[in-house]
């Protein structure tokens, strides 16, 4: 039986408004051609699809620029109708206060907003516009004025790499949910980039882990690193939460309960793994998901190289989309890991009912059942782990409040005098 599909991404078009230099699907200027493009109609048949299977899965719908397509509240309010997590990825050029009140009446749940510095000429830069920066900080900005969820998701490149800790300063003050550090997998435009160095990249990930135990009102995670389970074992290796599998949720979960479908009806591990799958206009969603060759190789990982001797291997596994990108096979090792094994055997994930006799109370199980299913798995696993390390062996709603207190804060504070003061008339 295949695993279960946490998270779809869709990327729903080609277009885009901006030329970023990184963008690993080439994304074509607003004039590009649309004829390909799946429909309206399609793309509700996809989500009818996954839902019929787990009506909990978070469906991303992308682009290029997602916000250029006409129908997008049309999908956004399909596949919320039947139940699925409906978030938007975007630049936030175009989240105009109107387009923000428009995705929040269709049912979006949230958005993520692209914002690579917080130098406006750097950003801009990057992002191929110019004043493309202030246009995203007012998305950013009416956001937050109508109550709309949002992360920030930050492009780290040794350009950038030393805002880090101006960034989670930002995002708290702007009241983002969610930091998401992404580290660039060189593929389409960002074939030409030069990524950060393995030792560099092996720094910013020790920031993050350690950010996110100083800052517990802000989700600081890292994206396309899964080494930072390997960092957060390493800084803790007493604590059950960082025994967590990277496999249920809380890491890479390519072709394994993640997959994205490209503009054209293309099924892909990720973004990042350009080889198909299938084609939706030729098979069924579920006939691709459940047997994709590729996905079967991912489920069931023969390691290559020091990744494939490495202790940790059952916690981070490495990026599989990068040795593609050298060059290589799915499954060789990830060449951006500085990490030398230290050899013997590999650390065992923390297995359901593994934190020993811990219950949960009625109040508790009933809260946890209406946690959307695409986290609720990782939120038990979590909250079991809390409750060990405390000490303590039954779940309450008590203990659920202060892990969401933990993640999220009460209210958020204000976006910065600096900042607003340069994006509110």
């Amino acid at each position: 039986m295949s695993p279960d599909l946490y998270l779809l991404a869709i990327n729903l078009t080609r277009r885009c408004n901006l030329r970023c230099a990184h963008c690993y699907l080439d994304a074509a200027a607003l004039a590009g051609a649309v004829r390909d493009e799946l429909t309206t109609a399609e793309v509700c048949g996809v989500l009818d699809a996954v839902a019929a299977r787990s009506g909990g899965t978070m469906v991303v719908l992308t682009g290029g620029e997602p916000l250029v397509r006409e129908d997008l509240e049309a999908i956004v309010g399909h596949g919320a109708g039947r139940g699925l997590a409906m978030v938007v990825g975007t630049n936030g050029v175009l989240l105009t206060e109107r387009r923000v009140c428009s995705l929040k009446r269709a049912g979006a749940l949230g958005v993520g907003i692209s914002l690579d510095s917080l130098d406006p000429v750097r950003h801009d830069r990057f992002r191929g516009l110019s004043g493309s920066w202030e246009k995203t900080l007012a998305g950013i900005e009416a956001c937050r004025r109508h109550g709309l969820a949002f992360q920030i998701h930050f492009t780290v490149t040794e350009d950038n790499a030393g805002e880090l800790a101006a960034m989670i300063d930002f995002a708290r003050a702007a009241g983002a949910r969610v930091l998401n550090v992404f580290f660039l997998v060189c593929t389409g435009r960002g074939e030409s980039l030069s990524d950060i160095s393995p030792r560099r990249y092996e720094q910013v990930l020790a920031e993050v882990v350690a950010a996110q135990a100083r800052h517990t009102d802000l989700v600081i995670r890292a994206r396309c690193a899964p080494h930072f389970k390997r960092i957060a074992h390493q800084r803790c290796p007493d604590s059950p939460l960082n025994r967590i599998g990277g496999g249920d949720g809380d890491g890479c979960i390519a072709g394994t309960h993640y997959c994205r479908i490209t503009p054209e009806g293309g099924v892909t591990a990720c973004p990042y793994i350009a080889a198909e799958e299938g084609n939706l206009r030729e098979r069924p969603f579920s006939e691709i998901w459940d047997h994709g060759a590729g996905f079967a190789r991912l489920r069931a990982p023969a390691l290559a190289g020091k990744c494939g001797a490495c202790e940790y291997r059952r916690l981070c596994g490495g990026c599989r989309a990068r040795p593609l990108a050298a060059g290589g096979d799915l499954m060789d090792e990830d060449p951006f890991c500085a990490y030398a094994p230290a050899g013997g055997a590999a650390l065992a994930p923390l297995a359901d009912g593994e934190t020993g006799l811990v219950r949960w109370s009625e109040a508790a199980r009933r809260r946890l059942d209406r946690i959307p299913g695409f986290v609720r798995r990782l939120v038990k696993k979590r909250a079991e782990a809390y409750v060990a390390e405390l000490g303590q062996d039954v779940v309450t709603t008590e203990h659920l409040a202060q892990l969401s207190a933990r993640r999220f804060g009460a209210d958020g504070p204000r976006m910065p005098a600096l900042v607003r003061d340069r994006i509110e008339p």
